[in-house]
């Protein structure tokens, strides 16, 4: 191994983020060597990526006597994600683990002054602050995978001055055109169908909500220092312009490709470089369309309503409404509650949240905690 190979570690390796990082390590040989590995319970897909990258250390949720034997006999060391993301020998940290239960991974990876590829957008909506300061104090690069975030970051490379204000774009998902009678009947297999990203059950269902929006609004302004009320959302069905960004003489930068996460993941991973890969896809520009762009329907798509207010408020109010969802999307998935109760559960939490303002990681995790238990008990009303 040479001083340029970078050591990986990629946390949710079995999830859509994971796989497509893997992907992209097999489309740059010799660049990268992937170190460390961490899965929750889809142990059949980590046992083949052990075995095609033979990491050291590995994290699983399954813990069993059956796995432990299986990876000691590969040769891997079973460790905490906490401690596999802060290790010493691992130069970059993809965060790709779903929901909070990543946030202590990242603040782990940022105090040891890493570069995290960071796709837990969660982290940064429910700790942002923490995050961002622990960053800023460890020389931590936080790039970002979210595909309308690493626009903005290549947006903003090379720009002295701030931004005057962010265009997130979005899809606006499989139901755009739906009306609220409809939505009601939306079932999980066609909420699952996005029609332009390949991601997570949990983001997809987000995305057709626009919950995922919302989020991605309270993330930018961590990570770009922006203020909420200077972050706008467009509905972009072409999935072509990834965001845009405007400065203070009225010019405006976007960033264009197509609907791939490995492009934003492989940027994040070889930054500051460009570097060719055949395997990902190029816009043809023969073939190009209209930049169609319009407003979101806040009426129809409350929970992007919620999460701009919550981010407005600050606080732990983020951290609660991140929570809510996430129960409330695990409750619709398994058929208890239908799609338009997602955001009846969300308002419902957030209605009687106590908000604290500046929070420490512990009350960070308390209101996450209480948020999560109150989500259950308005989702067992709905069911019944």
């Amino acid at each position: 191994m040479t001083d340029a190979i970078k050591r990986l570690a990629v946390l949710g390796s079995t999830g859509s983020i994971g796989t497509q990082t893997l992907d992209v390590v097999r489309a740059l040989p010799g660049r990268f060597k992937v170190a460390a590995l961490a899965a929750g319970r889809n142990t059949d897909l980590l046992f083949k990526q052990v075995q095609e990258f033979q990491p050291a250390y590995v994290s699983t949720a399954d813990e069993s006597q059956d796995v432990r034997v299986w990876l000691g006999a590969l040769g891997c060391q079973i460790i905490p994600m906490e401690e596999m993301a802060a290790h010493p020998e691992i130069d970059i940290v993809v965060a790709a683990t779903s929901g909070t239960a990543g946030l202590s991974a990242t603040l782990a990876v940022v105090k040891a002054g890493k570069r995290v590829a960071l796709a837990n957008k969660e982290s940064l909506v429910a700790a942002g602050e923490i995050i961002m300061a622990a960053a800023a104090k460890s020389q931590a690069q936080i790039l970002p995978v979210d595909s309308e975030h690493s626009a903005i970051f290549q947006c903003l490379v090379g720009e002295a001055s701030p931004p005057r204000r962010i265009i997130l774009t979005a899809s606006g998902g499989p139901f755009r055109a739906f009306t609220l009678q409809q939505m009601a009947a939306v079932t999980p297999a066609r909420a699952l169908a996005h029609p332009s990203w390949r991601m997570g059950r949990k983001v997809t269902v987000d995305s057709a909500t626009l919950l995922n929006k919302g989020l991605e609004v309270i993330e930018a302004r961590w990570l770009f220092g922006v203020a909420v009320e200077n972050i706008r959302v467009l509905i972009h069905p072409p999935s072509v312009v990834h965001s845009l960004v405007e400065f203070a003489d009225g010019s405006v930068k976007a960033q264009l490709g197509r609907p791939d996460m490995r492009l934003p993941i492989q940027y994040a991973l070889t930054y500051p470089e460009r570097v060719a890969n055949d395997s990902l896809p190029k816009l043809d520009w023969d073939a190009f369309g209209d930049l169609a762009f319009e407003q979101p329907d806040l009426d129809n798509f409350p929970c992007l309503r919620l999460a701009i207010a919550a981010g407005k408020e600050g606080g732990t109010c983020p951290a609660a409404l991140s929570a809510a969802d996430e129960a409330a999307v695990e409750a619709f998935l398994a058929g208890r509650i239908r799609f338009t109760d997602i955001a009846a559960v969300i308002l419902g939490v957030l209605e009687k949240h106590k908000n604290v303002a500046h929070p420490s990681l512990e009350e960070i995790l308390a209101a996450e905690d209480r948020a999560r238990r109150l989500a259950l008990e308005i989702i067992a009303g709905l069911a019944r």
